[in-house]
């Protein structure tokens, strides 16, 4: 039922860039270590960049787990469901690199994401995947669900911040520059956002 593919094209590649969410799952190297698994939502918030490799747009939150496994280990894995038409569930296990908004890659990433008003999130990196493993399953037990818009909440809560005003606001929040396990997770004071 399953299938392993060397690269994410084709209907791969058109059913990832159709989901409204997808799920990420990353842990630390210690074994008693703290394993995350988050949904990641917004249309135009992820993209594939080519047939290895995908990305996404890393917001605002009260914690930087992810971030923090990825600057330990690189490990991830993302996972998309079909909640609407035929079933399916593709993963894409890889290595992922965080890229903080001082980094050189910052500017040819942000291109991909036209669709997203970045300054309304609080946008604090971009995670990119490159791809080891990609399989789809049936997604047979997945339930049939209605998509019927993104919650503009967090757009409403974040487009008020600054640059300064954010990195203030991780900074009083626990798990943001120390994840769970005091793995390092987001450098604080956050750099100032490009111009692009």
């Amino acid at each position: 039922m399953g299938k392993t593919y060397e690269r994410i094209e084709g209907r791969l590649r058109t059913f990832i860039e159709a989901q409204p969410m997808f799920f990420t799952a990353t842990a630390p190297l210690a074994g008693d270590g703290t394993i995350n698994l988050s949904p990641k939502g917004l249309r135009g918030s992820w993209a594939v960049l080519d047939e290895q490799t995908v990305a996404y747009l890393d917001f605002a939150g009260s914690n930087a787990e992810t971030v923090a496994h990825l600057r330990e280990n690189g490990r991830i894995t993302l996972m998309w469901c079909a909640f609407e038409g035929p079933p399916n569930i593709v993963r894409v296990h890889g290595r992922g690199a965080v890229v903080f908004r001082d980094d050189p890659r910052w500017a040819g990433l942000i291109g991909h994401f036209p669709d997203v008003d970045t300054s309304q999130h609080g946008l604090r990196a971009i995670v990119v995947v490159h791809a080891e493993l990609i399989r789809d399953t049936c997604g047979y037990a997945v339930p049939l669900m209605t998509y019927d818009a993104d919650r503009d909440l967090h757009g409403k809560r974040f487009a008020r911040e600054d640059d300064a005003s954010l990195s203030e606001y991780f900074t009083k929040k626990e798990h943001v520059a120390r994840s769970i396990d005091g793995l390092p997770g987001l450098p604080l004071p956050l750099p100032a956002t490009p111009v692009v």
